[in-house]
């Protein structure tokens, strides 16, 4: 069976709105490097989107689910819990930006994390207001499209969303935007839009992700926080991209001298097994009545013990300091590569959370078919890359945490010979 042929099986029983970046049919995986059904290799900078940060099949994790999968697959850890449902939580809470006492719950997916803190938010101020940032991502259910701040291809078509969302630009030195206009936004929608003591809930990406992977300055993340301590609003900080060592801290918040009222956490927490989390301070995770959180499939005992495998391995590999060295590698490389490439307009990195954006050296503007180029010539090169931006014009690298020196330098090799042809 070949790519193309799965392709157009594929094409005949899948909805288009599930899109394929690549025609490429994994057939195997293993560490940083996947191989399609015809045997080709490749080097993964996407890592299933920041999900497998400690690498593909890894062995502890595989085996920790193995052992699990003798015993038992699925009880519903809301009918008959487990320890291991107790024992990642305890960790979890353990592991969070700030000192307060917390708690946390398990869910499936990341939309179903931030959806359900936007719920305890709610449950816990009895208001019902959200305040998000353009260019943010938090999903796509129907709440979450709302609270999301890109419109294609998340939002286009599925409308109306749900009343009482509001969007304030989220700051971006390389765009224009300072950390005072950003929060002066927030405060023009109290007397614009929704008066403080009707908002529940501010959400923002501490390093914007699906937005151009963008790192909130600390100035801005301290000004959220006095602005929802003035107002008795909840700060809660979506972690879901940047969790899990993937920007040299085990969670992003931990570089803006903040504690959020809650963390929504999802993707890197099992290394590909599905569970999502929201923990934060005890007094307002338990604002919600019993029963009111959860679901079928939330804290599975399989993402549970790799949840806690995940964990042993960042601390016991330092994944976060690898991160730091992936990171360093990079921006070294792009930034130099940058000197002949005007049209590299801004290399950014916070760990290995990493991204070039492309602009027109002149005007400014974003250059989108040079990203989509890059994109679509990377498959022929060997190397599996993702795009993002609200105007399409960067390249995100994300690579496992855990891949070998010499594969990164040799899959740089190849994203700076697609560069150079492109540009």
């Amino acid at each position: 069976m070949t790519n193309q042929q799965l392709h157009q099986r594929r094409s005949q029983v899948i909805a288009q709105g599930m899109g394929a970046l690549y025609p490429l049919y994994v057939e195997k995986a293993e560490n940083a490097h996947v191989w399609d059904v015809e045997g080709n290799k490749y080097i993964d900078f996407a890592a299933g989107i920041a999900v497998t940060n400690t690498g593909h099949s890894n062995q502890r994790i595989s085996e920790a689910v193995k052992a699990q999968l003798d015993n038992f697959s699925h009880t519903c850890a809301l009918v008959t819990p487990y320890a291991s449902f107790i024992e990642l939580a305890e960790k979890l809470t353990k592991a969070a930006p700030g000192e307060s006492d917390k708690k946390a719950i398990f869910l499936t997916t990341g939309a179903e994390a931030v959806e359900n803190a936007i719920k305890i938010a709610r449950a816990h101020t009895g208001r019902s207001g959200a305040i998000a940032f353009k260019g943010g991502f938090h999903g796509r259910t129907n709440l979450t499209m709302g609270l999301t701040g890109k419109v294609a291809p998340y939002k286009a078509g599925f409308g109306p969303f749900p009343s009482e969302i509001f969007h304030a630009p989220y700051p971006n030195e390389f765009h224009g935007i300072s950390v005072e206009q950003s929060l002066q936004a927030v405060e023009d929608l109290f007397a614009c839009d929704i008066e403080a003591s009707r908002v529940a809930a501010i959400i923002f990406e501490p390093v914007q992700g699906e937005g151009g992977f963008y790192q909130a300055p600390a100035e801005f993340a301290q000004g959220l926080r006095e602005i929802c301590d003035k107002h008795g609003i909840m700060l809660i900080a979506d972690e879901i991209q940047t969790g899990f060592a993937r920007t040299g801290k085990m969670f992003a918040t931990e570089y803006l001298g903040i504690e959020p009222d809650m963390v929504t956490m999802a993707k890197g927490i099992a290394g590909g097994f599905p569970i999502s989390a929201v923990v934060g301070k005890s007094e307002v995770m338990d604002s919600a009545a019993a029963g009111g959180l959860g679901g079928t499939y939330a804290g599975s005992p399989l993402a549970c013990v790799a949840g806690l495998e995940v964990l042993k391995i960042i601390e016991e590999d330092d994944l976060c300091a690898k991160a730091m060295g992936i990171g360093e590698v990079v921006y070294s490389r792009m930034t130099k590569l940058q000197q002949s490439v005007p049209a590299i307009g801004e290399v950014r990195t916070t760990g290995a959370m990493m991204a070039i954006e492309f602009t027109d050296p002149q005007s400014g503007q974003p250059l989108q078919e040079v990203t989509k180029t890059i994109i679509s010539k990377a498959q022929e090169n060997g190397l599996i890359l993702l795009s993002c931006g609200v105007k399409g014009n960067v390249i995100r690298l994300l690579p496992p945490l855990t891949i070998e020196q010499e594969v990164l330098s040799e899959g740089l090799d190849k994203l700076e010979k697609i560069i150079l042809e492109v540009v």
